[in-house]
């Protein structure tokens, strides 16, 4: 985990409401590319860890004949299956708990994902059990975005909170002084894995963002979550919302990244499309 830094359950507490709206979603036909590249099927089974909303778990759910989204955080799993219950998907199983309460008697599957999870996590203890889990074929599978520089009005949002939660990025009850951690290539390697497949989604779309989609964003944070404002969570909208005004806020959509790391005894032979390769 990072230095000096301890998991709590209120590390995401009265942030799921938030997600839909705020946080951008990744490239379309990520989920595709996904299933593609692992060669999942209805006989596949996928472990999305740190679940959230369902943010991976539910477009990844047509593609296998069960999924499974864990989380910790109560109020993550309840958006998770109103999500399911609006979607109509019903081959999804949602189990409260933390990655390190893994393996949980869950069985094996042919993907285990962390979608920008997996840093929260006790990443060496994770990786060894998640290498045992995994089916024949079966993959590690992290997902994010390539990022450019932050937009302006991300970068005034992040001084406002500073203000008002002091220079050490929050996460939980405690601050994160060194950010969280890297080179999960290293990890990884120690359990047992060979080197990451990369591949890229493009996306690139614009979009337009209204002061409300920014206002989730920021509670949607671990590091802005609402409970960390205490009894000043409408001081601090009420700033933020005078530093936003009225919009609107043309933003470039991301591409998505997914990283594929296989046991070391394995080859990986999934073929990059030629776009994703133009993309890298």
């Amino acid at each position: 985990m990072a230095d000096g830094w301890r998991w709590d359950e209120t590390l995401f507490e009265g942030a799921a409401a938030h997600y839909a709206r705020g946080r951008l979603p990744y490239a379309p036909g990520y989920a595709e590319t996904l299933a593609t590249a692992l060669g999942l099927d209805q006989r596949s089974r996928l472990l999305d860890v740190g679940c959230g909303p369902g943010t991976v778990t539910l477009p990844m759910a047509p593609f296998v004949g069960e999924a499974i989204g864990l989380d910790p955080d109560p109020g993550m799993l309840a958006e998770a299956r109103r999500q399911a219950g609006l979607r109509g998907v019903t081959n999804v199983r949602w189990v409260a708990g933390r990655a390190e309460d893994l393996p949980g008697g869950l069985g094996a599957f042919q993907a285990v994902v962390f979608a920008q999870s997996f840093h929260w996590t006790d990443r060496d203890r994770v990786a060894a059990t998640v290498f045992r889990m995994l089916a024949p074929g079966g993959a590690f599978v992290q997902i994010g975005d390539v990022r450019g520089p932050a937009a302006p009005p991300y970068a005034k949002i992040g001084d406002l909170v500073r203000r008002y939660l002091g220079p050490v990025r929050r996460a939980g009850q405690g601050v994160l002084v060194n950010g969280t951690p890297g080179r999960e290539d290293l990890v990884l390697a120690r359990a047992g894995f060979g080197a990451a497949e990369r591949v890229v989604v493009p996306a690139g779309e614009m979009i337009t963002r209204t002061a409300d989609d920014l206002v989730a964003w920021t509670f949607s944070r671990s590091d802005s979550a609402p409970h960390l404002f205490g009894d000043r969570l409408a001081d601090f909208e009420r700033d933020l919302r005078a530093l936003l005004g009225e919009g609107p806020f043309p933003e470039r959509l991301p591409a998505t990244e997914i990283r594929l790391w296989r046991p070391a005894q394995h080859t990986y032979t999934y073929a990059h499309t030629e776009e994703a390769d133009d993309a890298q």
